[in-house]
């Protein structure tokens, strides 16, 4: 569980959430980027922080490095790149490539939980517990990221990205992570609240998203 707090925030779901909530999708671009580019450093600094001491968990500074090749390298080939390769990347096939790697993470995730023989180490009151404290979690972040935002005087679109990119954890972000950090064989079982919270927070926040399209519709509607 205190891995899946040090996690980033995801990219495409919380843009594509904002995006149907009508919310201000560049800032939604622009935070849950930056989320991700400040947790190639901040989530395994956090990790040895907060993890390495009396837990058995040893942690070496290497994992930088690791994490910034797997994650931060593909993202700045990509910027140096764009000039060449945009009209190739905006392509309606490069949305599949993208949505298929994150749907074969999400699957590599289940499958290293699988072969780790997690589901027979955790029991269903186990499970039943992850579920209620994500949703208690995701509900809680819901509520505090709107109650800041507004309280700080943020517009409604802005509101909407606040509270999509700062409840949100990423799975294809958090699975690279983990098995950079701890290990491939000890990925299963330690990534499982992640897999669990990912889910939870999908469900919840693609209710919300609907919510909020709603309510702007019914307000653009001349009575």
């Amino acid at each position: 569980i205190l891995y899946l707090t040090l996690v980033p925030s995801t990219v495409q779901s919380s843009v594509a959430f904002t995006s149907v909530a009508r919310g201000n999708v560049a800032g939604a671009i622009v935070s849950a980027s930056a989320s991700n580019l400040v947790g190639v450093v901040a989530t395994p600094a956090l990790v040895m922080l907060l993890m390495s001491s009396g837990s058995g968990i040893k942690i070496d500074s290497s994992v930088f490095a690791d994490i910034a090749i797997q994650l931060l390298l593909p993202f700045i080939i990509g910027q140096l790149a764009r000039r060449w390769v945009k009209e190739t990347a905006s392509a309606q096939w490069t949305k599949t490539v993208d949505r298929g790697s994150i749907a074969m993470v999400v699957y590599s995730a289940f499958s290293a939980g699988i072969v780790a023989g997690i589901w027979h180490q955790v029991s269903i009151i186990d499970v039943v517990i992850l579920t209620a404290f994500s949703i208690i979690l995701v509900a809680l972040m819901l509520w505090l990221t709107r109650f800041i935002a507004l309280r700080c005087g943020f517009n409604r679109e802005d509101m909407i990205a606040i509270q999509f990119c700062g409840t949100k954890k990423s799975l294809a972000t958090g699975l690279p992570m983990a098995a950079v950090i701890f290990g491939s064989s000890n990925v299963g079982l330690l990534i499982l609240p992640l897999m669990i919270f990912h889910q939870v927070q999908l469900i919840m926040c693609a209710w919300l998203s609907a919510r909020y399209a709603r309510d702007d519709h019914q307000e653009a509607v001349p009575r």
